[in-house]
């Protein structure tokens, strides 16, 4: 692979200890000293400092400074990066500069990641309070969902920059992606508030194996075998072998760990107990939709729905495929489901009982109040008990849709569902098919239709003798009231869609 063309290359002793801050890109104003970690910024062919960079937190990415790889069919090469710390978690741009000189940034984006570059404002940008997570937009002449608007921070930068926020200081970030259109139309819109006039970028999803990238950590002999520490509860030895990791459970004590800012920092910790057992053991490599994914998480959810005071539960597990990223499997009372979270969002139709989502109109099916009651595993957002989510399910035949929305964030996943015997059998469970089955395989359902006509006319004929006797039991007690609700709980259909962070 060709290495991108040289634009400009500037060199110059850093103003703190001497050592040499090389600019490759031409509109580069910042560097940070890879030796001292003065932060500097270019005057003409004078560097000035202008203070100290925090120390990069260990986020163990597969990326650094000097990878390189290709896009659109031109080559770039990883020049700098920005760590931003937000009320969830932290995330990662990396300066891509181009073999035009011109530059990109390639950022994670809910485990897989997302190629941006800049783009001009065609009008003064709205206020960061203007966009309301949920509401549409129009930009440029493009319809776009509001999906997040949260307040972000600086935490630490390394390489060549051509922008830097004030290190700490808060600022909000808007992120727009299409709605309605095919896989091809869907993109990412970010608005920056870090500058005024705040910077704005589109981008799409991209996968790592799509980019032909070299340089990267483990080609150079570095590659991870996990981060141990000490659980903060019990002391065991705990091992995240994901490098995305942001939570993870003790496996002796269960307690949920937070590792958002990495293990060096502090490790918060919450005690969890009543246990649920997951069905797939955390560890197990099952093979669907062609590829072999790995169950890595484990989460346990509650769900009510706003008229009705019962509860339903559902479980997700967290797969993980190198090449592919992270998916959700879905284990819900009314079925099994395989969802993975989207790039655009579906377009609402009118009244919002339906939505349009890659040419496909999806009904709405169930609204309701979702709570994470169990955790295990690792997750590559920082999960924690009692978070609480607003989720909407849609579908189309087999084809499932949802949302799950917070006060700064919606995020929408998409899936199928998926028979017990698919899951059983991938997993190499079949032995314990019984325990997999759910309320989507009914014994009707094998009923062929000659003998269904026959059935119904015997449940209701033995309905009406049901009735008659409770009528005459009312009679003869001088009456009182008869309540058909089943003491059974609520209908756990509500989860068939999932929803994800």
């Amino acid at each position: 692979m060709s290495e991108p063309a040289a634009q400009r290359f500037y060199r110059a002793p850093c103003p703190a200890c001497g050592a040499p801050v090389e600019f490759k890109s031409a509109q580069s104003t910042h560097a940070v000293c890879a030796y001292c970690q003065s932060t500097v910024v270019r005057e003409g062919d004078v560097l000035k400092r202008i203070g100290k960079m925090a120390e990069l937190f260990d986020d163990h990415s597969l990326l650094q400074l000097g990878a390189s790889g290709q896009i659109d069919g031109q080559s770039f090469t990883l020049v700098g990066r920005l760590q931003y710390k937000y009320p969830e978690g932290t995330w990662t741009e990396w300066h891509a500069l181009l073999a035009d000189g011109s530059s990109a940034w390639l950022s994670e984006d809910n485990g897989a990641y997302v190629f941006s570059r800049p783009v001009a404002a065609q009008r003064e940008v709205p206020a960061a309070e203007r966009f309301v997570v949920g509401a549409s937009t129009a930009l440029g002449g493009q319809r776009y969902a509001v999906t997040s608007n949260t307040t972000v921070a600086l935490i630490s930068a390394q390489g060549e920059l051509p922008r830097l926020p004030p290190l700490g200081e808060t600022f909000a970030v808007v992120e727009l992606r299409t709605q309605g259109g095919g896989a091809a139309a869907q993109r990412v819109f970010s608005v920056d508030y870090g500058s005024a006039p705040p910077l704005l970028s589109e981008g799409r999803a991209v996968a790592l194996a799509d980019l032909n990238l070299s340089g990267l950590k483990h080609e150079s002999g570095k590659e991870s075998k996990g981060r141990q520490f000490a659980c903060p509860n019990c002391g065991s030895p705990v091992l995240a072998k994901l490098d995305s990791t942001k939570s993870i459970t003790c496996p002796q004590c269960n307690t949920l760990i937070d590792l958002s800012a990495g293990i060096g920092g502090e490790l918060r910790h919450a005690v969890q107990d009543e246990p649920v057992r997951p069905l797939i053991a955390l560890g197990s490599v099952g093979r669907l939709e062609g590829a072999s994914w790995q169950a890595v998480g484990f989460q346990h959810r509650l769900g009510q729905s706003p008229d009705d005071d019962e509860s339903f539960g559902w479980s997700e597990y967290l797969l993980y495929n190198a090449n592919k990223g992270f998916c959700f499997l879905v284990d819900a009372e009314d079925g099994w489901s395989l969802v993975k979270p989207t790039t655009g969002a579906p377009e609402r139709n009118l009244l919002g009982q339906s939505v349009t989502y890659q040419n496909v109109v999806y009904q709405k099916t169930w609204a309701y109040r979702a709570e994470t009651s169990y955790v295990l595993g690792e997750f590559y957002w920082q999960v924690q008990r009692g978070q609480v989510t607003q989720n909407t399910d849609y579908a189309a035949g087999d084809r499932l849709l949802s949302s799950e929305q917070s006060a700064s964030e919606i995020t929408w996943s998409a899936g199928r569902k998926m028979s017990a015997q698919t899951v059983a059998d991938a997993f190499k469970l079949a032995d314990k098919k019984d325990l997999f089955k759910r309320a989507d395989a009914q014994p009707l359902s094998a009923v062929g239709s000659a003998n269904l006509l026959k059935v119904v006319i015997v449940v209701v004929i033995v309905l009406l003798v049901m009735m008659l006797i409770v009528k005459c039991v009312e009679d003869s007690a001088g009456g009182g009231a008869y309540s058909g609700r089943s003491a059974g709980g609520s209908y756990g259909g509500a989860s068939s869609g999932g929803g994800h962070k």
